[in-house]
């Protein structure tokens, strides 16, 4: 069935007037519908989307979010931002929105979504920091066959990090899902909402790409890390680098297997 024969009649029910897709990914378009741009996604995950994007609307000072037109279980409709070019404003109010998030409380450690990008996660909420993080990371370990690496990472976690309350994240935060709108304002996009350590956010963020000074700067004007953040990069980046293992094997095993022996512990 294509695409047209599977969404177009729902979405022209609900919008009116629905053109011809244009497609932007496996399982993304872009189109016009009643009178406006706006991008369609299909599949497991895009309810939680949805959810995890009216979370971060709904935070005061945190970052833009395209606006959910019509959230179901498995279509999504959100409008269309226009992507400009990166400019100096973009990095620091970015910045800025990203502290604003961090500083929202969470109710739990995680809940929230059940998937990041393609990967099923468990979105059951937990009352402590190392908790959650161990048992996702030995849950994503385990289904990359990586268990012996990072087990001895997660039974440490409360030695290697400082857990606070956690906070509101966006949760896969890579710079494909940044989107830069025009007069400098910076859009978030794919979210996978839950409740977690800042770290988390900004050492996925410098692991496609550097995170730019200005950035970091500006976002540690309104929310300072507890100290040796920097020594927890590596860490913080061990769950997506097992995410992507989980989805794509390869290198990314390599990866994951460097960042846990750098935090496991030394042998006598």
């Amino acid at each position: 069935m294509g695409w047209s024969e599977s969404w177009q009649p729902r979405l022209a029910e609900v919008f009116g007037a629905v053109g011809p897709p244009q497609r932007l990914g496996r399982a993304v378009w872009r189109l016009r519908a009643g009178g406006r741009t706006v991008v369609v996604k299909t599949g497991a995950g895009v309810g939680d989307e949805a959810d995890g994007l009216r979370q971060l609307a709904a935070v005061a000072g945190g970052p833009a979010v395209p606006e959910v037109l019509l959230g179901q279980p498995d279509l999504l409709v959100t409008g269309w931002v226009e992507p400009a070019p990166r400019t100096t404003e973009h990095d620091e109010r970015l910045g800025r929105q990203l502290a604003g998030l961090h500083r929202t409380p969470a109710d739990s450690w995680g809940g929230g979504s059940s998937w990041i990008g393609a990967c099923r996660v468990d979105p059951a909420p937990r009352a402590d920091g190392a908790g959650f993080y161990r048992d996702r990371l030995l849950d994503l370990a385990g289904r990359c066959r990586l268990q012996a690496e990072v087990a001895p990472v997660a039974e440490r976690l409360e030695q290697l990090v400082p857990f606070a309350g956690p906070a509101c994240l966006h949760g896969d935060l890579w710079w494909g899902n940044v989107v830069r709108g025009a007069s400098g304002r910076p859009w978030l996009i794919d979210p996978s909402v839950h409740g977690g350590h800042p770290e988390e956010d900004l050492a996925m963020l410098g692991l496609f790409g550097p995170v730019p000074d200005r950035l970091l700067n500006a976002y540690l004007e309104l929310h300072p890390l507890a100290d040796g953040w920097r020594q927890r990069v590596a860490l913080w980046q061990l769950y997506p680098l097992l995410v992507h293992s989980v989805l794509f094997g390869g290198g990314y095993r390599a990866e994951a297997t460097a960042a846990a022996r750098r935090y496991a512990p030394r042998r006598r």
